[in-house]
């Protein structure tokens, strides 16, 4: 088994709805995002990923987030936790790389989406076992 990450940042303001503490008011965090891709068989090249499809994907994806208040994205569902930022992260990177979605066959396939608030608190999305 191989795996393959790549990382990027982005900042935004965000709220907890249906939280009681500090974090339902508006703030903002800088974000850090790892995506973790696994796969059991190499391309001609030796590589299960490119690495610069996979950033550049993971980039353009965080883009669409960068400097925007989560809660106007309908997806979040006013409540843009780590959890379901890392969830949607998931989702727009396998519609970014479609393969990312195949699970099995030794293709690289996404495994799990870290998000973190602050340097010591992250949630992480990993991919369904098929």
């Amino acid at each position: 088994m191989y795996e393959v990450r790549v990382e990027t940042s982005f900042s935004a303001a965000h709220f907890l709805r249906d939280y009681h503490g500090k974090c339902e008011h508006l703030h903002g965090h800088n974000y850090k995002v790892y995506a973790h891709a696994r796969g059991t068989e190499l391309d001609e090249g030796g590589m299960l990923l490119d690495f610069s499809v996979f950033k550049k994907a993971l980039r353009k994806v965080c883009e669409s987030l960068d400097h925007t208040n989560l809660n106007d994205i309908a997806e979040f569902q006013q409540n843009p936790s780590a959890e379901r930022i890392a969830a949607y992260i998931a989702r727009a990177l396998i519609e970014e790389i479609p393969q990312l979605g195949q699970h099995g066959g030794g293709t690289a396939a996404l495994y799990a989406v870290d998000v973190f608030e602050t340097d010591t608190s992250r949630a992480r999305w990993i991919a369904p076992e098929t």
